[in-house]
C-alpha cells in the first residue's frame, strides 16, 4: 500500500494531465483547453492554475493506488490458495493466470468508486470561483443521488478489461521471478507461494 501511495503521490501531476487530455474532446468547443502533450498540459496548468491544481485529487488518487495494491495482493493470495486447494489444478502458470484473474475482478470491484471520485475530482472546473466537488464523499453523494448507486461501476467492463490483463502479466511475471530466484539464487527447485 505504501509502494502504491508514494508512487501515485509523485505522479500525480501527470495523472491530472492524462484525465485533462482524455476528457478535452467531450467538452463543448469554446471549453476545450488545447493540450498539444503531457508537457504542454502540465506546463500550462502549473502556469495558468497554479502549482498545486498539478495535485488535484492526489487524496483520491492515493487512496485508489493503495485499494489496488491491497487488493489485489490479498485476494491473489487467497485465489491461488483456494485454487490449490480444489487438486484440480497444479501450481503453475494456469493456476497463476486464474488467480491473477479473480484478483483483477476482486481489484475492479473494490477500486472502481474511488476512481470515478479520483477522475471527477481531478477533470472538475471552478465555476464562480467554488469546485464542483468539495472532495471525494461529495462526489459519491452527488453520483449516487444524481445517477444511482451502480454508476459508481459505471464503465466496470472496459475497467476490468484493462485491469485484468495488467494483473495477469502482474503476477506471472512475479511467479516466474520467484521460481528463477529460488533455482537460481538459493538453489532449489521448489518456491514459496504467494
Amino acid at each position: 500500500m505504501a509502494a502504491g501511495a508514494v508512487g501515485s503521490f509523485v505522479g500525480n501531476p501527470t495523472e491530472v494531465a492524462l484525465i485533462r487530455m482524455t476528457s478535452d474532446g467531450r467538452l463543448p468547443v469554446e471549453q476545450r483547453r488545447g493540450y498539444t502533450s503531457v508537457f504542454n498540459a502540465v506546463a500550462r496548468i502549473f502556469r495558468e492554475e497554479g502549482v498545486l491544481t498539478l495535485w488535484r485529487g492526489c487524496g483520491p488518487t492515493v487512496m485508489r493506488a493503495m485499494v489496488v495494491n491491497a487488493a489485489q495482493l490479498a485476494t491473489y493470495s487467497q485465489a491461488k490458495q483456494g485454487i490449490l486447494s480444489t487438486g484440480y489444478v497444479k501450481d503453475g502458470i494456469f493456476c497463476h493466470f486464474l488467480a491473477s484473474m479473480i484478483s483483477g475482478l476482486a481489484t475492479t470491484i473494490a477500486s472502481m468508486p474511488v476512481d470515478i471520485a479520483k477522475t471527477r475530482i481531478q477533470n472538475m472546473r471552478i465555476i464562480d470561483g467554488k469546485p464542483e466537488y468539495s472532495g471525494s464523499l461529495d462526489v459519491f453523494r452527488q453520483v449516487i443521488r444524481n445517477e444511482g448507486f451502480f454508476s459508481l461501476w459505471k464503465g466496470f467492463t472496459p475497467y476490468y478489461f484493462r485491469l485484468g490483463p495488467h494483473t495477469v502479466i502482474t503476477f506471472i511475471f512475479l511467479e516466474q521471478m520467484n521460481r528463477l530466484y529460488y533455482k537460481y539464487v538459493l538453489g532449489t527447485e521448489g518456491h514459496r507461494t504467494l
